[in-house]
């Protein structure tokens, strides 16, 4: 009997071992979106982009030697949910990077288990800053790199007088809003001028919402919507615009969270001219764009199939992580996230995407006029990259805080009057 538990003992001793050299054959890669819910029209492209940035890394040999193994999981728009989800792919999936999370509040739901757990968490949506994690590269725009000048084109371009800043409820808009608000008095705006309003996740009627900005901008000013209005609400949102017969002309709409995927699902007639301040646009003219264009409509059999923004810095971020991962010669979070720092690919636009100190990329700004075929015509850009700043220059409790996660500071909250770190790593 004892001889017949040794064996058993050995053969399941050689069957661990088995799995654990097959596990330690490929590189396990999260992949944390939305596939249901509200957020899934904006969400599930992301997916099928990491999917894709993947399968193409692994004709190329894959990382180290390594196939990369793609773990796709569904929050489902839920954001306690993508607490659990991350924990899932870090405890039980032992992934070795993540790409993933959409609205602010579910990688806020992300943050505490990441950096429990030592993940590694690329994020690729534009965001409202007042934030640096250890464990969060962020690829999607700050503030200084999308809201703060879309405001500037209204005002100087435009002569927009009035505004109406318009968002989802939850911490995104609302802090965009903040940093706005303070930014529009600093330029002489007064607040009677301004109008603030708030609408819950996949909200469907703006009648009255929509009459309110109309008659907000019957004034004899020149008035303008800034929205930070996320997800399917945008569907609701601008066909009302086009039944109450708001247009580009009269009361322009700049967008920060529209893009070519939600305009694919819109009639587009009633939109032609209003506005989105993004980093990238499909109609970007640049060889590497073109070819992007070809191996995403390739790779999805669907010649119909738009690409974003999102889609752009989900492209950047993967490529430095695998160019970190090369240099750094492993995967260990610590080390990548060491190697990275400084780091340079190509973005879609024909530049140069640079990892800062901040955790925050180099990224160019364009204005955009949304056009019939649902794309955009740039109608304005920065001359060169703009610098990713995690901390708002316009809201005084952060105007002298920066991030720098290199040695001596190592700190993502760092304020550089007293020269102390607040002890937090976001």
């Amino acid at each position: 009997m004892k001889k017949i538990i040794a064996k058993s003992l050995s053969i399941a001793a050689l069957v661990a071992m088995g799995t654990l050299a097959q596990a330690a054959d490929t590189i396990k890669v999260g992949v944390l979106h939305s596939l249901s819910g509200t957020m899934a029209i904006s969400e599930t492209t992301l997916k099928d982009t990491v999917l894709m940035l993947i399968d193409e890394q692994n004709k190329k040999g894959g990382v180290l030697g390594k196939k990369l193994e793609p773990v796709v999981v569904d929050p489902a728009s839920n954001w306690p949910l993508f607490a659990e989800k991350m924990r899932g792919l870090l405890t039980k999936d032992k992934v070795d990077v993540t790409f993933g999370c959409w609205t602010s509040v579910s990688r806020k739901s992300v943050l505490p288990v990441i950096e429990e757990l030592n993940g590694l968490l690329f994020y690729p949506v534009q965001y409202e800053g007042e934030e640096s994690s250890k464990n969060v590269f962020y690829t999607g725009a700050s503030p200084n790199q999308q809201a703060i000048p879309a405001v500037d084109y209204l005002m100087n371009e435009i002569g927009v007088k009035r505004w109406v800043l318009a968002g989802t409820d939850y911490v995104y808009p609302r802090t965009t809003n903040k940093i706005l608000e303070s930014y529009l008095k600093a330029k002489g705006v007064a607040a009677s001028d301004i109008m603030i309003n708030y609408t819950p996740f996949g909200h469907s009627d703006w009648q009255s919402i929509v009459s309110d900005i109309k008659k907000f901008g019957s004034a004899g000013k020149k008035t303008a919507v800034v929205s930070t209005i996320n997800g399917d609400a945008n569907v609701p949102f601008y066909k009302e615009l086009g039944n109450q017969g708001i247009s580009a002309e009269n009361i322009p709409v700049v967008a920060f969270s529209v893009g070519e995927e939600e305009l694919s699902g819109l009639d587009t007639k009633p939109l032609v001219g209003h506005l989105a301040a993004w980093n990238y646009f499909q109609s970007a003219e640049a060889d590497v764009n073109d070819a992007f264009i070809k191996s995403w409509k390739t790779y999805t059999k669907n010649p119909k199939r738009v690409t974003n923004d999102p889609m752009e810095a989900t492209y950047i971020g993967f490529n430095l992580w695998v160019k970190a991962v090369e240099k750094a010669g492993t995967t260990d979070v610590d080390k990548v996230s060491d190697a990275i720092i400084g780091l340079s690919v190509p973005n879609l636009t024909g530049g140069t995407a640079t990892m800062l100190k901040n955790h925050h990329l180099t990224k160019p700004v364009l204005i955009g006029e949304i056009q019939e075929d649902g794309q955009f015509e740039t109608v304005w850009k920065t001359e060169g990259e703009v610098p990713g700043d995690a901390w708002s220059d316009f809201l005084p409790s952060s105007k002298d805080v920066i991030s720098d996660w290199t040695k001596p500071i190592n700190c993502g909250n760092y304020n550089t009057v007293t020269k102390k770190c607040s002890g937090q790593n976001y």
